[in-house]
């Protein structure tokens, strides 16, 4: 494994109190952000953070003591991973712009392939021979263009895309910690990724992933990308959620066309359908990037204000004070809470996209089980 990139940009102190920030209860990337816009630095947001606990109903709060983010750090360097903040010179630009991004990210391997233009490829765990053989030539052709090819070492389409990418680049996002391969299956390919190509996560070193990891590891495959690619999916699948998650983001999104009786077509059949671009080759994934950039607006657009997070906690405790682990409809909670309908709509974006709630079809909502 080649050495690993350090990009210290903050004292140390500073350093390990943003680590201290993402890991104490109850803030999550676009919390973290808002945090940080309000106060300067992760040091002064975690002297304010208790105070902004109790203005929204919630007693005794502690912020993530300093000797468990030593040992994560320790953890990492025993593993020969690198921590990057989000303000390093090494966080890959595409990622930090979405509005979720990752304050923090564990890398093995080149970091140098987070400064290239990447391309997803994602798709089935089931995926057919057909797929299989799609997905390796698309890879292979996208990195002869000199694009790296981004997935999430799932079985599958996802397994097939990083290996044939392999010698041309690779990045590999990680749902657990960067540590822990999952599936184990992937374990040699895994290996392979870290000394030729680049393996990334957002979670702790040693986190073994759980279900609601998994959309979150597919938000930071589609925003490090300029567009995601939709090999094989079924209608409801993790894919699907990438798909979506790049829409958001501003990615384009493209899907390969499959048989209709095939299940495993359903979803980019359907992706297609509502207006994703037909790939039959790479050269059409490349056209759409071209496309894209031409449209893109040459300066960049102010962020939105953002909100106090005092002004904001108290709301999101009302929701979450309201909201169990089995689904209610959204309009019986705005009801409920007797508050505007626009304002609690938008709150219920934010603890989304901070993972901190869970929608379902049928206008429901719930907390993460």
């Amino acid at each position: 494994m080649r050495p690993q990139a350090q990009n210290p940009s903050f004292p140390d102190r500073e350093r390990v109190d943003r680590l201290r920030l993402i890991r104490s209860r109850r803030v999550g990337p676009a919390t973290w952000r808002r945090l940080m816009a309000e106060h300067g630095s992760a040091t002064q947001a975690l002297e304010a953070l208790p105070g902004i606990a109790s203005a929204a109903g919630i007693e005794r709060y502690e912020v993530c003591p300093v000797p468990v983010a030593l040992k994560e750090m320790a953890a990492g360097r025993a593993q020969g991973a690198a921590m990057i903040c989000l303000d390093d010179p090494a966080y890959p630009a595409a990622l930090a712009q979405i509005a979720d991004a990752p304050p923090i990210l564990w890398l093995q391997g080149d970091a140098a392939l987070l400064a290239r233009p990447m391309v997803a490829l994602v798709g089935a765990r089931n995926a057919s021979s057909l797929g299989l053989r799609m997905a390796r030539k698309l890879a292979a052709a996208l990195g002869e263009a000199g694009y790296v090819v981004v997935s999430g070492l799932a079985r599958g389409i996802d397994a097939e895309a990083h290996e044939a990418a392999l010698d041309r680049g690779t990045v590999a996002v990680q749902a657990g910690g960067v540590d822990v391969i999952y599936p184990l299956e992937n374990a040699a390919l895994a290996g392979r990724i870290a000394a030729a190509g680049c393996r990334i996560s957002e979670q702790p070193m040693g986190l073994v992933p759980q279900a609601r990891h998994f959309p979150q590891r597919n938000r930071i495959v589609s925003g490090l990308a300029q567009a995601v690619v939709v090999v094989e999916a079924a209608a409801r699948s993790g894919s699907l959620i990438t798909a979506r998650e790049a829409l958001e983001q501003g990615r384009e999104v493209l899907a390969v066309p499959g048989h209709p009786f095939d299940p495993r077509a359903a979803g980019g059949n359907q992706l297609i359908r509502e207006g994703a671009t037909l790939v039959r080759h790479a050269a059409d994934v490349i056209e759409a990037i071209g496309t894209l950039r031409a449209a893109a607006p040459s300066d960049p657009q102010p962020d939105p204000p953002r909100r106090p997070l005092c002004d904001v906690a108290p709301v999101h405790s009302l929701i979450f004070d309201r909201l169990g682990p089995v689904p209610v409809p959204e309009d019986q909670l705005i009801r409920d809470l007797s508050l505007p309908a626009g304002r609690v709509a938008q709150e219920l974006v934010a603890l989304e996209l901070e993972g901190r709630i869970q929608r379902y079809p049928g206008g429901l909502v719930s907390r993460p089980a």
